[in-house]
């Protein structure tokens, strides 16, 4: 009696054929999911030394983030930077100190080269946070969160 193999049946082929597609599987797979952040979720709440940051916002640190918002209007026409707002926004934030810093910002280093947005066009960001007072080196601009490595698009 001659027996039909199932379709469930792994063969030594099978089996070889799945091993070699593995990496291919892992490549195409993204290598960890960002968490979604809103703005209203970066602090939680205002003391006399200024904003704190959010137990959500700490544990965000050095890991993916996705943001959504409103790109400000860049500085430089060749920047590799720009501010993601809450709200479509025309005056430069980064005139602020650390104490007076706004809430409802988010300063995005791109990753590769892209074209900037008009400002009231709702944007998506997705980079890795780091959270903390830095001061840019080449602008000399204050920052307390930041999207490192980051892409946006149109949402």
């Amino acid at each position: 009696m001659n027996r039909q193999p199932s379709p469930f049946t792994l063969s030594r082929r099978r089996l070889m054929a799945l091993a070699a597609g593995m990496p291919l599987a892992a490549l195409t797979r993204p290598a960890f999911a960002a968490t979604d952040l809103t703005f209203d979720e970066l602090y939680s709440k205002v003391t006399v030394l200024g904003l704190e940051f959010s137990d959500k916002v700490k544990s965000l640190d050095g890991k993916p983030v996705t943001m959504g918002g409103f790109m400000a209007p860049p500085l430089k026409a060749e920047a590799n930077f720009f501010v993601l707002t809450e709200i479509p926004m025309a005056l430069c934030p980064f005139c602020s100190s650390d104490a007076d810093w706004p809430d409802n910002i988010v300063v995005i280093y791109l990753g590769d080269k892209q074209t900037f947005l008009p400002g009231g066009t709702r944007i998506a960001v997705e980079g890795r946070m780091e959270v903390g007072s830095w001061v840019d080196p080449d602008t000399g601009f204050l920052s307390r969160l930041r999207l490192r490595d980051a892409r946006f698009w149109e949402s």
